[in-house]
């Protein structure tokens, strides 16, 4: 049994803590927030029995936890990594989880050093139309893969603690805070990029919308996220799949989201087979499903049971996906090819 100590009880936090009331191997003994009383109504709400603190150390002496969930605004991460690492925590941090690839790769590093098993929170790798997505390519089935588009579109985020997503020094813009997931799923399926080239628009949130060509050798790679929208436009991923034999696609506001046609065919829905753990409780963010947050905390919880250190969504494959996204931030500003 995990003990499980969560830091920040905003959407992120409270969606963990409904993924862990849901597994068997972990218990949440306690919340790290500063509005309390906000985060004991929440927690009464969802029906989960764990103490409030306003101090981290605190927290870790009376609580006793084996595990330092992380789910603070992006730019308190490295300082909640550090101090758990130097309490011989394992950690699980939200992406990204630095702001600079120096800071990932230190951070990465005093992990290894310290022994503790750490995961990143980059859910796509999870989600289970990307990894179905991931099973039909890693088969062979539809031949070479010739091109991939990803997408992923939001309405002005309203969600945040302070609203300190909008804001480019705390979150990095919708570049580093949203399509960062579709460059780790780059990673995830393809490896590293030799290089990226980017466009995009800027306003007062930053990077608010992006357009990247990632290059590789034998295959056209294009990704693009924003939130440049208007408020209540609402949420949108996906991504096309074009292989020598085979489509595969999905549409989140699709009816039927994940189809496939293969050769001379019809198109029709790619089976897949999601957890049936339903919905997250108390609204805010913009994913409302629990099923990919579900799969990484599983996957990390189940490694820390056998005592085995997390291989997908890894500090040093988030330190990757940091490295990419900032060249294509630095691609966008300059109007030049960056190489990887």
């Amino acid at each position: 049994m995990q003990k499980i100590l969560i830091t920040g009880f905003g959407f992120m936090g409270s969606l963990h803590a409904q993924v862990y009331a849901l597994l068997p191997g972990a218990r949440v003994v306690g919340v790290v927030d500063d509005n309390a009383d906000a985060t004991r109504t929440k927690l009464a709400t969802l029906g989960i029995d764990a103490p409030v603190f306003r101090d981290f150390d605190a927290a870790l002496v009376a609580a006793a936890p084996d595990v330092v969930d992380i789910c603070v605004p992006t730019p308190a991460h490295p300082r909640y990594v550090r101090a758990a690492i130097a309490a011989r925590m394992h950690v699980f941090c939200e992406k990204p989880f630095a702001a600079t690839v120096r800071e990932a790769r230190l951070l990465a590093a005093a992990a290894r050093r310290a022994k503790i098993k750490m995961q990143i929170g980059h859910c796509i790798r999870f989600w289970p139309e990307y990894q179905a997505l991931e099973a039909f390519h890693r088969s062979g089935r539809g031949g070479r893969l010739l091109s991939l588009h990803l997408y992923r579109s939001s309405g002005r985020p309203a969600y945040s603690v302070g609203n300190w997503v909008n804001q480019e020094k705390q979150s990095g813009g919708a570049a580093f805070d949203l399509h960062i997931h579709d460059t780790d799923f780059v990673h995830h399926l393809l490896g590293r990029p030799r290089a990226v080239s980017s466009v995009g628009t800027r306003d007062a949130t930053g990077w608010s919308h992006i357009f990247t060509t990632y290059r590789f050798p034998k295959v056209a790679v294009t990704a693009s996220g924003g939130w440049n929208y208007p408020a209540h436009w609402g949420f949108r991923m996906g991504f096309e799949a074009i292989y020598e034999r085979a489509v595969v696609e999905y549409d989140s506001r699709a009816a039927t989201p994940l189809m496939l046609t293969e050769g001379d065919g019809q198109r029709q829905p790619m089976p897949f087979t999601p957890p049936e753990v339903g919905s997250a409780k108390g609204g805010g963010g913009n994913i409302a499903s629990l099923g990919g947050y579900f799969n990484e905390l599983r996957y990390f919880v189940d490694c820390l049971e056998r005592g085995a250190a997390p291989a997908i969504a890894t500090p040093a494959q988030g330190a990757d996906s940091v490295r990419t996204v900032l060249a294509e931030i630095r691609s966008a500003a300059t109007g030049r090819i960056v190489k990887l």
